[in-house]
C-alpha cells in the first residue's frame, strides 16, 4: 500500500506554534524519524544533520526539541542559528551533511512556525520520503532503534555559517561588476536575511536604506517583507532610490520595485533573467519552469524571445523537481521564489537580487526599462478560509460552479482553484483579457464555494 502524506504540506509541516502539529513533542519525533531514515548503521563515520531557523520566538522551542530527537538516534547536529533557508541548504551540501532542517514558517505571521527538510545534496525531500517519515512517527521500531551511552549524538554550533554563506553569495556575482552608485531600499522582513542581505550588497558597494532588520521574535513579516512591499515602495520614492528589494521571513523569496515604486514580481524577474540568459546562451533547452499560477503575460513574453514556459504545480519544490527532470536551469514562482539551478538548489532571495542587479549593470538599464519586457494579464486571486480541506470533486454544487466559471471565461481566460499547501485556505485564481469579467467570475465562484464549504 502506498504511503500518503497528511501532516506534510507543499513546504514541510506548518501550523500555529505550540499547537498540534507544531509542538515540541512533534519536533522531537520528526527529529528522530529523520535521523532514523538517513542513518547508515554499517558506516563507522558519525552522520550529521544541519539545523537552522528564522527569527521567530518559537524557534527556540522547536530547535531544541528537534536537536534532542536527532541526538537520541545517534546522529550529530550542526546548529546554525538564524540563517535563510537557502543558506541552510547550502551549508548542508557544502558540509557533506546527511540532511538539513529548517525551522521556519516562511512568509506566515510570527505565531506560526514550520519544519522543512533538505537532503544531503541541498534539495527538498521528495513526497515519497516525507510520506515514509510520516508513517514512521507511530512506528515502534524507531524507538527500539534508539542507541544508548556513547552512541548518543552530540550537538555543535557552526559559528562561521553566516560568513560561509556570504562568501558563496558574493562569489556568484560577476567579478567585473560592483554596485557603487546604486541606491537600494532593502526590506528584510525582520527575518532570516536581516544581517545577510545588508552585508552582501553593502560589501559589493551598494548605498543601502534598510528596513525590517530589527527582529524581536514577534515582528517577522509584520507589515513588511515581500508580502507587504508598500512601505518599501514609499521609501524608494522618498529617498529617490534606484530600486527596492524585499525578502520574506526565511529569505527564499525576492520581490522588487522600480525607482517609481512599481511592483516587479517573480514573473517579471523570470522574464528579465530568461532574456539575459538566452542572449548569452546560458538558458538550458530554451525553457523556463513556472507554475500554474504564473501570469499568462510571462508565457507570451517568453514566446516572443523563443523561450518555452513549462508549468509545474505550485511550490518551489515542484518547480525544482520539474527542472531536474527536464534538464532546465531557470524556474520560479510569481511570489518571488526563483531558482537558478547552476548556483542554488532552492529558491534564494539574495541570490535572485544579485542575478537581476547583474543584468541591470550588464545592460546599463534601470529596472523599470527592463520590466517593460512583459505585460501582465489581469489576474485576481481570492483566498477563502476553510476549517477543512474537503474534496471539491465530491461536492456536486462546487464542481458545477467551477465548470460554469471556466465556461464563462472561455478560451481567452484561465481559472485555477486549489487548496493552499501551507495555510487553511482555498485559493481561487482567475485570469484573462477582460478584467471586469474575471473579477465577476472569481467573486461569484468565491460566494458559491463559501456556501458549499461552510
Amino acid at each position: 500500500m502506498t504511503e500518503t502524506r497528511q501532516l506534510f504540506g507543499t513546504d514541510g509541516v506548518r501550523g500555529v506554534a505550540n499547537v498540534y502539529p507544531m509542538t515540541s513533542e512533534m519536533a522531537l519525533r520528526l527529529g528522530q524519524v529523520l535521523a532514523y531514515v538517513i542513518r547508515k548503521p554499517d558506516d563507522s563515520r558519525r552522520q550529521r544533520i544541519v539545523v537552522g531557523k528564522d527569527t521567530r520566538l518559537s524557534g527556540y522551542l522547536l530547535e531544541y526539541a528537534m536537536v534532542a530527537g536527532i541526538c537520541s538516534m545517534g546522529v550529530d547536529v550542526l546548529l546554525l542559528g538564524p540563517l535563510p533557508t537557502p543558506g541552510i541548504a547550502f551549508i548542508t551540501s557544502s558540509m557533506r551533511a546527511a540532511a538539513g532542517v529548517v525551522i521556519s514558517a516562511s512568509h506566515n505571521p510570527y505565531q506560526d512556525n514550520g519544519i522543512k527538510f533538505f537532503s544531503g545534496r541541498g534539495f527538498k525531500l521528495p513526497d515519497e520520503l516525507e510520506a515514509r517519515m510520516e508513517a514512521l512517527l507511530t512506528d515502534p521500531e524507531v524507538q527500539e532503534a534508539c542507541p544508548t551511552a556513547t552512541a548518543i549524538g552530540q550537538a555543535f554550533r557552526l559559528d562561521d555559517a553566516r560568513g560561509r554563506y556570504i562568501s558563496y553569495l558574493k562569489a556568484t556575482f560577476p567579478r567585473e561588476f560592483r554596485l557603487d552608485g546604486l541606491k537600494i531600499v532593502m526590506d528584510c522582513a525582520h527575518g532570516a536575511t536581516y544581517r545577510i542581505g545588508p552585508e552582501v550588497l553593502g560589501e559589493l558597494g551598494a548605498d543601502l536604506v534598510t528596513i525590517g532588520v530589527r527582529p524581536n521574535g514577534k515582528n517577522i513579516n509584520y507589515k513588511c517583507g515581500s508580502s507587504h512591499p508598500e512601505i518599501m515602495a514609499t521609501l524608494v520614492r522618498r529617498h529617490q532610490a534606484d530600486l527596492g528589494i524585499a525578502f520574506d521571513g526565511d529569505g527564499d523569496r525576492c520581490i522588487m520595485v522600480d525607482h517609481q515604486g512599481n511592483l516587479v514580481d517573480g514573473d517579471y524577474i523570470l522574464a528579465i533573467c530568461a532574456q539575459d540568459m538566452q542572449k548569452r546562451e546560458r538558458l538550458y533547452r530554451k525553457t523556463v519552469v513556472g507554475t500554474v499560477m504564473s501570469n499568462l503575460g510571462l508565457e507570451v513574453a517568453l514566446k516572443k524571445m523563443g523561450v518555452r514556459l513549462v508549468r509545474a504545480p505550485v511550490g518551489d519544490r515542484y518547480v525544482v523537481e520539474t527542472m531536474l527532470k527536464g534538464g532546465y536551469n531557470l524556474g520560479g514562482e510569481q511570489s518571488g521564489h526563483l531558482v537558478f539551478l547552476n548556483h542554488s538548489t532552492t529558491g534564494d532571495g539574495v541570490l535572485t537580487a544579485l542575478r537581476l542587479l547583474a543584468v541591470m549593470l550588464r545592460e546599463n538599464k534601470p529596472l523599470a526599462e527592463l520590466a517593460g519586457i512583459m505585460e501582465t494579464y489581469p489576474q485576481i486571486l481570492l483566498n477563502l478560509a476553510v476549517k477543512e480541506k474537503k474534496d471539491l470533486k465530491g461536492l456536486p454544487k462546487a464542481r458545477q460552479a467551477i465548470l460554469a466559471a471556466e465556461k464563462r471565461l472561455g478560451a481567452q481566460g484561465r481559472l485555477l482553484v486549489r487548496y493552499s499547501g501551507t495555510e487553511p485556505k482555498l485559493r481561487i485564481m482567475a485570469e484573462g483579457e477582460d478584467e471586469g469579467l474575471i473579477k465577476e467570475v472569481a467573486q461569484d465562484l468565491f460566494q458559491t464555494l463559501d456556501r458549499c464549504l461552510h
